[in-house]
């Protein structure tokens, strides 16, 4: 019987889910079975399902085996050091305006607030371009929307942007 999930977070399970079905899919678009999967990344077939079922009880051994075994072994790589991307200012602080970025308005349209300029933390404002990321139009994004967002996925999502 599979333990416990030992993360609660709505957020972290969303991600999970992403991810496990992220990897079935590109399974599936590879043509391989899920018993060959499996037995290429040393896992039962069950085990490989939880994983595409994005449990969090699942070792993260066992996610780094089935990216291996389907060609992802650096997908979730962090960058090194010499190689990380140099953070704006702006994506450190403690808030973001949304105002001041075109996309993270729309997608944000239901945070109100009395007072202007409206703000967020980075964290939420990471989620919040993950969440709905479906929307934004990137080529319309400016440069300066693109840099806050590629800090905060270094400093909010450890270098991975879960879309």
């Amino acid at each position: 019987m599979p333990a416990k999930s030992p993360i609660g977070t709505p957020v972290v399970q969303r991600r999970l889910a992403n991810l496990g079905a992220r990897l079935r899919a590109h399974r599936k678009a590879l043509g391989l079975s899920a018993a060959i999967t499996a037995d290429a990344a040393g896992l039962s077939r069950v085990t490989l399902h939880r994983i595409e079922q994005g449990e969090p009880s699942v070792t993260i051994g066992a996610y780094f085996n089935v990216l291996e075994s389907l060609g992802l072994g650096s997908a979730i790589d962090l960058p090194d050091e010499k190689d990380q991307v140099k953070i704006s200012a702006e994506a450190a602080l403690d808030s973001i305006f949304i105002d001041d970025y075109p996309q993270l308005t729309q997608l944000a349209w239901q945070i109100r607030s009395h007072e202007k300029p409206r703000a967020v933390s980075g964290k939420e404002a990471l989620e919040i371009y993950e969440r709905n990321w479906r929307h934004v139009d990137e080529s319309a994004m400016s440069q300066k929307e693109r840099k806050l967002l590629d800090a905060l996925i270094q400093i909010y999502g450890n270098g991975v942007f879960l879309v």
